[in-house]
């Protein structure tokens, strides 16, 4: 597709807004055409209003969200050449499972705002290709009014607490003035020793100005190498406190944050505060200097002349308009640059990751191909933007140039008037240059703060995403008897879907145990992870020991449950350091111990390195049958006394699961179990059932 953006001065243009979760499409075209209107918003807003799954949304969950946002929705079903009648901008069926925004129509084909990579001219013959026939027209009802919902984004809120930055800042501050000092003093010099030392032939003077400059010298490099350690040692000192409080904000976020994102966007947006915190600790600091220097050096011009300096000052505004005028265009693509980029590395870890079954089916070769062209649509957004830059520095270098020929044109005049000396002239031009270098680095800083509003965003997705709530009862989990129970409990992923669980009441008394029994997508895992905290009921309430699990707080219940799911993962690390789930302090005797009561003791033991054996990426280097075991040895390290184990056991051969099924039963605590086969339900105290034919319970 073609990357031809418009560029439209002053005119009203549809805002180009990026999905952030992988089936939010339909609601950002929503929140773009809304802001066309007039209706400001963003995706965390109507996140929070229009609540969906990763299965998306389909044209009437759209009419919906639409007469919400108090839009009138109008469905219909055109050709392709009708397309340049509907009323714009509306809203496209796009490639059988996507949306995108419909700007504007010409000849040659179509302007779309594309939510997954940004805008851009589609010929009609790949029209033809994705366009599947149904457009959404929204037109603003008599009760829309304009609005501005936008979530403000501060970097203060962003960074969260760093101790000692502002003292690191004044200190680096101070060194870095003391240095424009001597850059302010240099002309002067250069002017003296011209129209004082030359003309008069005083070598004297001439040596005490040499000397002088000498000194100033040594003393600027002294303070230079100062604060560039002053520099580094703040920008590693950020960097340090910021990540690890964005990492620890990370891990407090409840699953269903992670399971709507790509691995690739995760941790495309944990990188941006690398880019945040270099631009502040490198430019923050030289941007106030520059405009406290370029103050400075202005009125010194004035000093000299005024003319000359309006000449110098035309330059400045010339280069800043160019800069202003097209902010728009480089934002946006360094926005598309960035998210294509994410999906580039989303798809190449999870290439590296599949690479067994990729191999198995031998689609190294398409795998390849979907990079490749992940990779140059990435390239290419990376490409318009250094297209952009090429275009400023040779705007730069034309317009100051322009300017020093003016300056040198009109100086020249002024000494032959008697108007300037030449050391005049010479310090002016030496003012001018600083003072044009200087606006036009802070021109530039200027739009590098204000392209940091596409990271900050990014990285807001990440710190200001609510983490999951701590409970105003958590102290009192270790008081609590193992009784779990469920209440009328209802759930679904989002109000338009179906209901998974529906007016569920169940109560599992300490140490029972329980096996959750009935077809696939009957609501086994559901259920289980409503009780592990992972889900919150749509309706109901859960209790544990009599107290609800929102007033405890999914962490604290945790405390007394240890699980194994049925995509859990082994770390990098040995089976020991697995095993207790890399604990400060293990204790070797309990390791064996469970590894012994999960039947995988003698395994590990035959291993050449025993316990100290490493387990590999995600525990690669394991059969099925012994990651499970190792993953219940885990569980039970925990000494949880609620224990609950999703398909568990189903890689274990019969003998083997009966011997763990055995061990796990003679421990005093409440078990639930989800299993399909019958060794492992025969061994159970108690059967629920699950499924289309329960009463209350839905598939």
């Amino acid at each position: 597709m073609n990357a031809k953006i418009p560029l439209a001065f002053g005119a009203k243009q549809v805002p180009m807004i990026l999905q952030t979760e992988a089936a939010e499409c339909g609601l950002a075209c929503l929140a773009m055409i809304a802001g066309w209107y007039g209706h400001h918003t963003d995706l965390s807003v109507l996140r929070a209003r229009f609540v969906i799954s990763l299965n998306g949304v389909n044209l009437t969950h759209l009419v919906q969200y639409a007469n919400g946002l108090k839009l009138s929705a109008r469905a219909l079903r055109l050709e392709i050449e009708e397309l340049g009648q509907l009323a714009l901008p509306c809203i496209l069926h796009w490639d059988l499972n996507h949306f995108v925004v419909l700007v504007n129509t010409d000849r040659k084909g179509i302007l779309i705002h594309d939510p997954a990579v940004g805008a851009h001219h589609v010929p009609y013959a790949q029209v033809a290709k994705y366009f599947t026939g149904v457009a959404l027209e929204l037109t603003p009802m008599a009760s829309f009014k304009p609005a501005d919902e936008r979530r403000r984004v501060s970097l203060m809120a962003l960074m969260g607490r760093v101790d000692g930055l502002w003292r690191s800042f004044g200190l680096v501050f101070g060194m870095a003035l003391a240095l424009e000092v001597f850059a302010l003093a240099a002309p002067m010099l250069n002017q003296w020793v011209v129209d004082e030392a030359l003309v008069s032939a005083d070598r004297s003077l001439l040596n005490v100005l040499v000397g002088g400059c000498a000194l100033m010298l040594a003393i600027q490099t002294a303070i230079s190498l100062a604060r560039g350690w002053t520099v580094m040692y703040l920008s590693t000192h950020l960097s340090l406190q910021w990540m690890a409080n964005v990492f620890t904000h990370l891990l407090h976020l409840p699953m269903a944050w992670f399971e709507k994102r790509h691995l690739g966007d995760v941790v495309s947006r944990f990188g941006s505060v690398s880019t945040i915190q270099h631009t502040l600790t490198t430019g923050f600091i030289e941007a106030i200097l520059d405009g406290l220097f370029a103050l400075a050096t202005l009125a010194m011009m004035l000093i000299y002349s005024v003319q000359l300096a309006a000449v110098v000052l035309i330059a400045v505004l010339v280069y800043a308009g160019i800069r202003v005028l097209s902010f728009g265009p480089l934002r946006m693509a360094n926005e598309e640059a960035l998210l294509l980029g994410a999906k580039e590395h989303s798809h190449f870890l999870e290439t590296i990751r599949g690479v067994q079954a990729i191999k198995l089916f031998g689609r190294e070769l398409d795998r390849r191909g979907r990079w490749v062209n992940l990779l140059v649509d990435s390239v290419n957004r990376s490409v318009r933007t250094e297209k952009f830059m090429l275009w400023f520095g040779i705007a730069s270098t034309a317009v100051f140039s322009a300017e020093h020929l003016t300056v040198l044109w009109l100086g020249a005049g002024k000494v032959m008037d008697g108007a300037l000396t030449i050391g005049m002239l010479l310090a002016f031009t030496s003012y001018g240059a600083q003072f044009g270098g200087r606006m036009a680095a802070l021109i530039n800083r200027f739009v590098e703060f204000r392209l940091l509003s596409v990271h900050a965003e990014r990285l807001a997705d990440i710190v200001l995403e609510a983490v999951e709530p701590e409970g105003q009862q958590a102290h009192v989990t270790t008081e609590l008897a193992p009784r779990i129970e469920l209440v009328d409990v209802s759930f679904r992923y989002a109000e338009n879907e179906p209901w998974i669980i529906r007016h569920l009441t169940l109560t599992i008394e300490p140490g029972e145990s329980v096996v959750l029994v009935g077809p696939s997508g009957g609501g086994k895992t559901t259920l289980v992870k409503l009780i592990l905290g992972i889900l919150k009921p749509t309706e109901g309430e859960l209790r544990l020991g009599g107290c609800p699990m929102q007033l405890l707080g999914a962490s604290a219940s945790r405390r007394l449950m240890a699980a194994v799911m049925q995509d859990d993962h082994l770390l990098a690390g040995s089976f020991a350091e697995n095993i207790s789930f890399f604990d400060p302090q293990p204790l070797q005797e309990r390791i064996e111990l469970c590894a012994s009561m999960a039947a995988v003791h003698d395994d590990i033991v035959g291993m050449p390195m025993g316990y100290h054996t490493l387990a590999g990426d995600m525990g690669m280097t394991l059969s099925g049958g012994q990651k499970q075991r190792i993953l219940l040895a885990r569980a039970l390290y925990k000494s949880p006394k609620i224990m609950i184990l999703d398909e568990a056991t189903s890689h274990l051969d019969v003998l083997r699961e009966r011997q763990v099924n055995q061990a796990i039963g003679e421990l005093a605590m409440t078990r639930i179990c989800v299993a399909h086969r019958p060794e492992t339900i025969a061994m159970s105290g108690r059967v629920i059932r699950l499924g289309n034919d329960m009463p209350g319970l839905t598939q």
